[in-house]
């Protein structure tokens, strides 16, 4: 089922996850839900304060093809796509500067500085604990999306310069969203 995806400005997107204390068949209907919602939008990576929700769950799909192909060889044992409970990140090195959009800001993209390798600790939809060693752009969208469950959004993350060059455009979205920054 497909589920309204909440824009810059809706206060919920500023709200902190909370742990799921175990995984039951509701949340992996809801993270069902959130895979076909993220499919439809044709994004990468969805969190649950973006469909309004607040269990600490995220949804990531990377097509291949999005990395170089010695970072693909390095993500290829991680499954897509990927399903995290209680996402952690444990351990981070490096950094990459890239372009990135998120589904919540509709037309505002800008360049962020992230780890290029993340070590990211969660619970699979099976309750079993999992530990996965990401780089990339797996990577950059698993700091995104564990970004969004800590109520933290990818423009905080902007240059004051590059924030500045949006601040039209951010302005007219949290007011259409209800005025929350």
């Amino acid at each position: 089922m497909k589920l309204r995806v909440y824009k810059y400005g809706e206060k919920v997107l500023r709200e902190k996850a909370k742990p799921v204390a175990i995984v039951t068949d509701e949340l992996r209907a809801l993270a069902d839900d959130m895979l076909d919602t993220m499919h439809a939008a044709k994004g990468v990576g969805l969190a649950a304060e973006q469909v309004g929700r607040l269990e600490s769950v995220c949804v990531i799909d990377i097509p291949s093809g999005c990395d170089e192909t010695e970072v693909e060889a390095f993500n290829a044992p991680i499954q897509m796509p990927l399903v995290m409970f209680n996402p952690e990140i444990v351990a981070q090195e490096g950094s990459q500067h890239d372009k990135e959009g998120c589904l919540s800001f509709p037309s505002v993209g800008g360049s962020i500085t992230r780890a290029a390798q993340v070590t990211c600790q969660y619970l699979d939809a099976e309750n079993r604990p999992q530990m996965i060693t990401a780089r990339g752009f797996l990577a950059r969208a698993i700091q995104h999306e564990t970004d969004h469950l800590n109520g933290i959004l990818y423009i905080d993350h902007m240059s004051a310069v590059e924030r500045l060059s949006f601040a039209a455009k951010l302005k007219k979205l949290a007011k259409a969203n209800g005025g929350t920054r």
